[in-house]
């Protein structure tokens, strides 16, 4: 037999899970001669109680045991979220290709068929073990990254608003006798644009708050309805930004399908979801090509609402970060204002309405947003 090399196991700990006690013995034996710490349970339910006083680092587990088999083990150990990323390998004298597809499908790392001898458990184990290192490893690098990417954008968002706030009002105070109305309307605009970005800073809190405790769905559930108006809908929004637009010379065309067939919306929300794909539309825009074309489409699979700009575009390397909190695409190369929440929020609006936002994007190009709707039940 060839020697495998041991690795750094100090201080890993396996659950073993087998009802068959030779064969318990004989892998506890195994691990514990490559130096990992071995706890052992005859069936899922001891690995569970067993669980409840430690978190091993992975578990090795029989398929057919009494009280409980491998497979619900499985479900129940993964129904936990801070048990989801322990490496879980399936043992069993079961040979046929349905068993083995079935562990592949329920997502375990690895399946072991009966019998086997000491190096392949050995290099199961350790591969393992290896990879569920790597991805803690990226997890944390990653953390640590948003968590920086947080400090920094939100220093930004709270500080720069209130360093208007208080230089206009420092200003007002210190020569308030001897302003004229124009310079003291001024500073209250100065004010006023200060507390409105602190103020849509914090509704962009709440609403996540509101997303992530479930409150959010239970309005939706609550107050979603069929709507045969969706045009309409669509063009009251665009309406919406016409003023805004007008002063960044940027232009809105707005096309609809009269085709268009009825879908499940709680408009508020949706309008919110596509009031951020047209802002971040109209903020990208390139001069001399200011230009948002907001449409709607029939689809294949629902109804399509399409926002397209001309703007700077995004590398395809960046796109599949878009929809995530707090990031800000080049946000050093270019002064955006924001936390980087827009797009997140609407991509998760959108998902209450069991719909989804799909990008295409170039740079130098610009981007194209699609909300693809399912239709309401019955349309066509």
């Amino acid at each position: 037999m060839r020697i495998v090399q041991k690795g750094n196991s100090e201080g890993t700990q396996i659950l073993v899970v087998e009802d068959h006690k030779p064969m318990s013995r004989a892998i506890k034996g195994i691990l514990e001669s490559e130096g990992y710490t071995v706890s052992t349970a005859a069936d899922g339910v001891e690995a569970l109680e067993i669980m409840g006083e430690l978190v091993p680092d992975l578990i090795l587990a029989d398929i057919m045991m009494p009280r409980m088999d491998g497979y619900v083990l499985y479900d129940r150990v993964r129904a936990r979220p801070e048990r989801v990323q322990i490496p879980f390998v399936f043992l069993t004298a079961k040979s046929e290709r349905e068993d083995k597809l079935k562990g592949k499908q329920l997502g375990a790392e690895d399946y072991i068929t009966k019998p086997f001898d000491a190096e392949e458990l050995i290099i199961s184990v350790r591969s393992c073990l290896a990879r569920a290192q790597a991805i803690d490893r990226a997890n944390k690098a990653e953390f640590k990254l948003l968590k920086e990417q947080i400090t920094t954008i939100l220093a930004h968002e709270l500080r720069t608003p209130l360093t208007h706030v208080k230089g206009y009002t420092d200003l007002a105070l210190e020569d308030v006798s001897s302003l004229t109305p124009g310079e003291f309307e001024e500073f209250l605009k100065g004010i006023k644009a200060g507390t409105d970005r602190l103020n849509r800073l914090v509704e962009e809190l709440l609403l996540l708050a509101q997303i992530d405790s479930g409150i959010t769905q239970n309005e939706f559930e609550a107050r979603v309805c069929e709507h045969d108006n969706l045009n309409e809908i669509v063009e009251r929004t665009a309406r919406q930004f016409s003023a805004r637009a007008r002063q960044h010379n940027v232009s809105i065309e707005v096309s609809t399908d009269s085709a268009v067939p009825r879908v499940r919306l709680w408009e508020p929300l949706f309008v919110d979801a596509l009031g951020r794909l047209v802002e971040n539309g109209m903020k990208f825009s390139r001069e001399g090509g200011k230009r948002v074309r907001i449409e709607t489409m029939v689809a294949e699979n629902g109804v399509m609402v399409i926002v397209a700009d001309h703007g700077v575009g995004i590398r395809a390397d960046q796109q599949g970060h878009l929809f995530e909190r707090f990031r800000q695409i080049n946000r050093d190369q270019m002064e955006q204002q924001g936390a980087g929440l827009g797009l997140a929020i609407a991509q998760e609006l959108i998902g209450l309405h069991d719909g989804e936002i799909v990008v295409e994007s170039s740079p130098g190009e610009g981007s194209t947003f699609t909300i693809v709707l399912p239709p309401a039940s019955g349309s066509r």
